[in-house]
């Protein structure tokens, strides 16, 4: 054992935390080496002082001062650490409610009446009313947009009216389905299945 290994040593045996094989190499070399038993007849002795001396009350309200100047403890607010815990999932909030809003505000927006489908020739346009005649026949959708649409003939396909209204007269004939989008939601709902129908073409 050389000087280095025992130093660290003595200390664990002043403490009585030196297993006994230890104990008895570090033995050995204070036996031999003179600077380390100088060492630990020092620290021997600064151990059994330190061991003399009787417990020292603190003053009363000691504590009470140590903990009025102690600095008070800097509170984060919880959804900042749940912010900084999350980076993703915050920004796909931030981005859901940035999409809503434009949403929203477009569908407030709307005002003109848009008229869209493969077959438009078929259809009569007066102001905000649109015709369907008796006489004649869509083929395909047909959606009407801020307008009421009155349907005298046929339409080959679906009906769907956003924000506005629909009278289908005895006559009329739609082989699809009629769908009537009033509320902000559904627009919302129509407006998101045809920008992803459009991108699947």
């Amino acid at each position: 054992m050389d000087c280095k290994q025992a130093v660290p040593l003595i200390h664990d045996y002043l403490d009585g935390e030196l297993s006994g094989t230890q104990a008895m190499e570090l033995k050995a070399h204070l036996s031999t080496c003179a600077a380390c038993h100088k060492r630990f007849q020092q620290l021997e002795k600064a151990d059994h002082l330190f061991r003399s001396l009787s417990a020292v009350a603190a003053p009363p309200h000691m504590t009470d001062r140590v903990l009025r100047a102690l600095p008070a403890p800097h509170r984060r607010r919880s959804w900042t650490n749940w912010v900084r815990r999350h980076p993703a999932a915050t920004a796909a909030a931030i981005f859901a409610v940035v999409m809503l809003s434009s949403f929203f505000s477009l569908w407030n927006q709307d005002t003109d009446l848009i008229v869209r489908g493969t077959d438009l020739e078929q259809v009569v346009i007066k102001g905000n009313q649109v015709y369907v005649p008796a006489d004649h026949t869509v083929r395909g959708n047909l959606v009407v947009e801020n307008g009421t649409i009155q349907v005298d003939g046929a339409i080959e396909g679906n009906l769907v009216v956003i924000d506005g209204s629909y009278v289908l007269a005895s006559t009329a004939r739609i082989s699809g389905d009629i769908k009537s989008v009033d509320q902000a939601v559904q627009w919302l709902w129509y407006k998101t299945n045809q920008f992803f129908a459009s991108v699947a073409k």
